[in-house]
């Protein structure tokens, strides 16, 4: 398991690189830098001795290396419109999205489990037929839709839910705001949690749904009916335990690209989270925050593609004795 454990982070560095060659190379057709800190107005001299200075005239790979050199120091830049590190302006954003993925993910795994269990179990059932039923429109309908027509039925229609902003929050840790310890705060984040989790809850119903249904047909499965265990232990411990191994990889992966995909849901709702500020950061061409948001986004996609891995291989022996084999 060490030895795979090593494999992986060699995998990830790798990936890094890569994700960050790719987000340098792309700042350069976001447009001038100079023109975003210094305006028009100032000569073409003085455009040449910044220029210089700041050693945008030195060869590609010479200021990718310089960048990386930083970046290991933790430095990304200086984000044009803050006037500050570009990392820590993320840093700062960072819980709001983060919150937002945890309620998402609440809702996903309260849902999808017990309804794509049921629907294995009962396919023929009227509800099984309406949840499937729903699962392809909620698949079909993209986020800002769904986030939209939440808007206009819970805030605008009914009045019960506020349409914007994270509402009232409490400092816990540093610069850590939180949601989750004032009433407001929960009534702030539910409609953007359910909007967000409409994208991959369809997807987790549908998955644990064939899963649960390929392992329902299995001998181990009939060999416990055989002996009598109760239906609902057979379901729920043997059966249900089996059917995770692979969502456990599919919903990893998935759940670490929903802080990508919170990008939409943020700017429906005026979230103050990294997405919102993605986006805001586009219009404004504020280049290293741009390239830090998006290395920032691949770190957290690698690392979470990493656990995800470690994870199955502490879950199903079988692969840990492969991997420690291999």
């Amino acid at each position: 398991m060490f030895a795979y454990l090593v494999k992986r982070v060699f995998q990830a560095i790798a990936v890094m690189f890569a994700i960050s060659l790719i987000a340098f190379a792309i700042q350069g057709n976001l447009g001038d830098p100079l023109r975003e800190l210094v305006g028009q107005s100032v000569s073409e001299e003085v455009r040449a001795q910044l220029r210089e200075r700041m050693g945008l005239n030195d060869p590609f790979l010479t200021q990718y290396f310089r960048f990386v050199s930083n970046a290991l120091q933790g430095d990304l830049g200086t984000s044009y419109f803050f006037k500050e590190p570009a990392l820590d302006v993320i840093l700062k954003k960072l819980p709001a999205t983060l919150e937002l993925v945890f309620g998402a993910t609440v809702i996903i795994i309260g849902l999808s489990v017990p309804l794509g269990v049921y629907t294995a179990i009962r396919p023929g059932s009227i509800l099984s037929r309406m949840i499937m039923g729903l699962s392809i429109i909620g698949i079909s309908i993209p986020v800002f839709l769904t986030a939209i027509m939440m808007i206009f039925i819970f805030s605008v229609e009914l009045g019960v839910m506020p349409s914007f902003g994270r509402g009232e929050v409490v400092h816990i840790i540093g610069s850590w705001e939180t949601n989750f310890l004032t009433a407001d705060g929960w009534a702030h984040i539910i409609l953007p949690s359910v909007a967000l989790a409409s994208i991959m809850l369809p997807m987790f119903v549908r998955l644990i749904r064939s899963e649960m249904m390929e392992v329902l047909q299995s001998e181990y499965v009939r060999f416990a009916h055989a002996k009598g265990i109760q239906p609902w232990r057979i379901y729920f411990v043997h059966a249900l335990k089996n059917t995770l191994l692979p969502v456990i990889t599919v919903g990893g992966v998935q759940i670490g690209t929903m802080v990508a995909y919170t990008i939409l849901t943020e700017t429906v709702f005026q979230w103050p989270g990294m997405g919102f500020m993605f986006l805001e950061a586009v219009n404004r061409v504020d280049t290293p925050l741009i390239v830090a948001y998006l290395i920032v986004v691949g770190f957290i996609f690698v690392v979470t593609n990493t656990l995800v891995d470690l994870i199955y291989g502490l879950v199903n022996p079988t692969i840990k004795l492969a991997r420690m084999g291999a």
